[in-house]
């Protein structure tokens, strides 16, 4: 079989950046490959002078040419993505015993990159960010299903970065059937997801262990801007004495009135709105918080929307600081990818400085356990979530 595994040359640059460990091969870092190389191929890397580099599959499309799963020279097939798939989830139950809620697959940090899984009780909701996984969608959706004991895969496909790896957006039932809404758990509380109709894969898995610091320092009067279905806000509303919570979304707020009745917490008010607005309208309010939350979704994507992303974090963290009563925690995020934790400290330095209001870092946190970032792959290092205090 072997033998039959076409080869793929790469430039000098390309073939450093594959073997520093980094799993994308860029197009303009492709130097020969052969014509007519099917979507998700599976491709042998060599360097100039002919060198094992890697295993990768090819893309026909996407900007990213090759993904590498392997630098040994072994068969990429369906009992290799099976022992990934289930070494992913083993490692999971391991961090999380007991658990019914966690990422399964975390794409690049996995090994496996742009596939993605997120456990919730007996569901699976599934994202396919790379051709060799489009390619593979119903055995791959078979093997995490068998890793996880789900009864049903739903793919949520229909992000903006299937766009820019020029695949179609869509969202389906790949494996099994009946109601694809779970309830799962955030420490003491139950939340629910529909994972055909809530935003990317559901729930925000990455923020739980985010929410659940927030909620020990709970207390007074607390913000959540961005609410989303009210992870941070429920948790504030455990010690809070109340809890402002906005999204722009209707759907979200609506499940996050679900979601506080479910749990018997009658002290969450929830307005559906634009947030930075509201920011506004508080401060001119004269509104004080004892806790404010930031938690935005991702205003820069792509490298060209970073300066207009950066004014809006500027502008909301501005608003978080004048919000915050003396002793006030803020807890403010980013998941841009393109907002380097550098770049996130100077959006807050000046935030403060311009609200003429000092600040002290109390933890620089990212994303949940289940979610790791992979060393020397900085894209997979995007979640950013600082609590600081205003003194």
């Amino acid at each position: 079989m072997g033998a039959q595994v076409p080869d793929v040359t790469l430039s000098a640059r390309g073939a450093a950046r594959a073997r520093s460990g980094h799993p994308w091969i860029f197009r303009a870092d492709v130097k020969e490959a052969p014509p007519g190389l099917g979507s998700g191929a599976e491709v042998r890397l060599r360097d100039a002078r002919g060198n094992f580099v890697a295993k990768a599959f090819w893309a026909e499309r996407s900007p990213i040419a090759l993904r590498i799963l392997s630098r040994r020279d072994e068969p990429l097939d369906d009992a290799f993505l099976r022992g990934r798939i289930e070494g992913s989830v083993g490692r999971r139950r391991v961090l999380f015993p007991g658990a019914d809620a966690f990422r399964a697959v975390h794409g690049e940090a996995d090994l496996l990159p742009g596939y993605f899984a997120d456990r919730y009780g007996d569901l699976l909701a599934v994202q396919h960010l790379a051709e060799w996984a489009e390619a593979r969608r119903e055995s791959l959706a078979r093997m995490v299903a068998e890793a996880c004991g789900a009864r049903a895969v739903v793919a949520r496909d229909d992000g903006s970065s299937r766009a820019f790896e020029m695949l179609p957006r869509r969202t389906e039932v790949l494996l099994g059937g009946g109601p694809m809404v779970a309830a799962y758990r955030e420490g003491e509380l139950e939340l629910q997801v529909d994972l055909l109709e809530d935003h990317k894969t559901g729930g925000y898995l990455d923020q739980r262990e985010n929410h659940l610091r927030a909620g020990e320092l709970a207390r007074g009067e607390a913000l959540d801007a961005f609410c989303y279905h009210g992870g941070f806000a429920l948790q504030l509303a455990r010690r809070a004495a109340h809890v402002l919570a906005i999204d722009q979304d209707a759907g979200a707020v609506a499940r996050t009135r679900e979601n506080a009745s479910r749990n018997g917490l009658r002290n969450v008010e929830v307005r559906a709105a634009n947030a930075v607005e509201q920011l506004r309208a508080l401060d001119k309010e004269g509104r004080k918080f004892d806790v404010v939350v930031l938690d935005p979704p991702a205003f820069a994507k792509r490298r060209e929307g970073l300066e207009g992303a950066l004014r809006v974090y500027k502008e909301i963290n501005y608003r978080g600081v004048r919000l915050l009563a003396p002793g006030g925690v803020l807890v403010t995020c980013s998941c841009s990818g393109k907002v380097t934790p550098q770049l996130f400290g100077e959006v807050i330095e000046w935030a403060a400085q311009e609200a003429k209001r000092p600040l002290q870092l109390l933890e620089r946190r990212g994303a949940a356990r289940d979610h790791p970032s992979l060393v020397g792959v900085p894209e997979t290092d995007y979640l950013k979530c600082w609590f600081l205090l205003a003194p």
